[in-house]
């Protein structure tokens, strides 16, 4: 049989407090998850940011796992050191390698529970095709955007990223720590089926294709002259059409979207991305056909 172990991730940003709660309230109760007979490894991905309860001590771990960054010198930021870390225990070719990474998150944006993938690897749209099929979620495709990069699951052959919200970030709320359990026991069932010849695959995946972001607009001294509009804040997934109003302010302040076609706004004011200028990302729709050759690199992967 496959000597298959798949990655959980918690506190990858230490602010996110809810998937690290369950994994340690899970330590206490090894009964307490599913995990579909799976031999699975859970880690905490920043512990002293998580000590702190800060997102990260000297830059994002979520953004520290670049090949250039992961090839520097001993004596970097702390992240880059756990980015190395993780991969040297963990990574495909680590001491306790992992075949499968799934990082758990959570977002003050009105996300609900969603996925992230990052570009068109087979083996993750394959995965995210059979828990969109069990649980219905949303599908964010991060693909295309060249100051977004150094993402921790990228650097597995299989990885995506959990996203539950909203939540406001360091408040422990028992309701987004159960969304976080049912998907964490949803991806282990829907992999453990893969690995015992079970899994049914629906006939598409519904993603979301990033556009680009966009950032709130500022002045000459880079203040934001805006807040989001009404219409816009809180409905994250919701369609834009052209002309739909983004920004508005207490002075008359209006801006509306200029963009050709219809696009979905996600990360709708996420508190975590105003230090990188982000207001929201704009996306587009998209359906793909569940591919043969998505089933097939997946089947190898987890049962070979």
């Amino acid at each position: 049989m496959s000597r298959l172990q798949v990655l959980l991730v918690a506190g990858t940003h230490g602010n996110e407090i809810n998937a690290p709660w369950l994994f340690d309230q899970w330590s206490r109760n090894v009964d307490l998850v599913n995990t579909s007979s799976l031999e699975v490894i859970k880690i905490v991905g920043n512990p002293k940011a998580l000590d702190l309860r800060e997102r990260y001590l000297n830059r994002d771990l979520n953004r520290s796992f670049r090949s250039d960054l992961l090839g520097t010198a001993i004596g970097c930021d702390y992240e880059v050191e756990r980015a190395k870390e993780i991969m040297a225990l963990h990574g495909e070719s680590g001491s306790s390698p992992c075949q499968i990474a799934i990082d758990f998150h959570s977002t003050t944006a009105n996300m609900g529970s969603s996925l992230v993938i990052y570009g068109r690897r087979a083996c993750d749209l394959a995965i995210a095709s059979l828990i969109q099929f069990h649980l219905g979620l949303p599908v964010y495709l991060h693909e295309m955007d060249s100051s977004q990069t150094g993402f921790l699951v990228e650097n597995w052959p299989c990885g995506l990223v959990v996203e539950i919200g909203p939540v406001a970030q360091n408040l422990l709320d028992i309701r987004i720590v159960q969304k976080t359990k049912l998907v964490l026991e949803a991806c282990l069932q829907e992999v453990s089926k893969v690995l015992y010849g079970q899994a049914h695959f629906p006939p598409s995946l519904i993603v979301h294709r990033h556009i680009k972001s966009i950032d709130f607009p500022r002045d000459v001294d880079d203040i934001p002259i805006g807040c989001l509009h009404e219409e816009v804040q809180g409905n994250d997934w919701k369609p834009l059409k052209t002309g739909s109003p983004l920004f508005s302010s207490l002075t008359g302040y209006l801006e509306h979207l200029d963009e050709r076609e219809e696009v979905v706004p996600v990360f709708i004011n996420e508190a975590a991305y105003a230090e990188k200028k982000i207001a929201m990302s704009l996306t587009k729709r998209e359906v793909l056909p569940v591919q043969e050759n998505w089933k097939e690199e997946l089947k190898q992967l987890v049962q070979n």
